[in-house]
């Protein structure tokens, strides 16, 4: 088998399908062909996803219910990863995301341009803002929901550039070429995972703290990687109640101060960001796509 993605829910009924949708082998450009499966791990949900919700999608998926999960996502990817088949893994930590439909092509494409790739593909809010702003100005599901038909998605993904926001963390411009430290759609060897141990099950705050950038740090800065970005792909989040992504800037920054605390702790310091070289893959599909046109904040 050639991929497995691992994808991570918690309390997602509403997001799930549509998470699926872009997975699937009607939606991501190739998938037809490709030997893959959707590894989906219900984190304790107290009400539990229903495969009736996503019956209707030609998606490869296998549901994992948890009972006794613990509320960081580590313990159930691992249990995800023990469980994969592909040589390559996609991991999707929060699975309220909606992939581009060329993310797999692109990504799997990666791996025949460079020596044993890790591949990023940059995120996305849904809505006008980062969700914590729009948030406080009355974005929820429903104002989501209409985004979502006044695009008709799925028939055209990267109709998503339309209706997202390009996450910032904290830079005035944005565009395709800045360097990422985290990603929610991430590729990298089975082998490589498993050989760093997976996720490190002592992120064990709500949401897994910094679990995401330590992941995506390890895997690429380690021995023989090479570092690759996707251009003019992307993941969008949807709205859902995430641990930082969608409470008040407040409560976002004491979440944040736990976390960096946390992983100095675990991790014996407080750099993030990788100083790796980057390498480059993709396309600009569309108008929209061309972030750097508007990324003046």
């Amino acid at each position: 088998m050639k991929l497995s993605v691992i994808l991570i829910a918690y309390d997602m009924a509403r997001e799930i399908p549509r998470t699926l949708q872009g997975l699937s082998r009607t939606y991501q450009h190739g998938a037809q062909e490709l030997d893959y499966e959707v590894i989906l791990v219900d984190n304790g949900s107290p009400n539990p996803l229903d495969p009736a919700s996503w019956a209707g999608i030609d998606v490869p998926v296998r549901l994992i219910q948890l009972k006794d999960a613990s509320s960081s996502p580590a313990r159930a990817i691992n249990i995800a990863l023990s469980e994969a088949a592909g040589e390559v893994v996609c991991l999707m930590i929060d699975g309220a995301h909606i992939l581009t439909p060329g993310v797999f092509r692109m990504a799997l494409a990666s791996y025949a341009a460079f020596e044993n790739p890790v591949v990023a593909t940059r995120y996305f809010w849904l809505g006008p803002d980062a969700q914590n702003e729009s948030i406080s100005q009355g974005y929820d599901g429903t104002v989501e929901d209409q985004l979502l038909q006044k695009i008709e998605w799925p028939h055209d993904g990267y109709r998503l550039y339309e209706i997202g926001t390009p996450l910032r963390n904290g830079g005035e411009r944005i565009h395709w070429l800045n360097r990422m430290f985290e990603s929610n759609c991430l590729f990298m060897t089975r082998a490589l995972f498993e050989g760093q141990g997976g996720a490190d099950e002592r992120f064990d705050l709500p949401g897994g703290g910094f679990i995401n950038l330590d992941i995506f740090g390890r895997a690429v800065d380690a021995p023989g990687v090479t570092a690759v970005q996707l251009i003019g792909e992307g993941c969008f989040h949807q709205l859902h109640g995430g641990t930082t992504t969608n409470v008040s800037i407040e409560q976002r920054d004491m979440s944040l101060d736990k976390y960096r605390r946390q992983f100095e702790e675990i991790r014996g310091h407080g750099d993030v960001v990788t100083k790796k070289t980057f390498y480059y893959m993709g396309h600009l599909p569309t108008k929209a796509s061309k972030i750097h046109r508007g990324s003046y904040k």
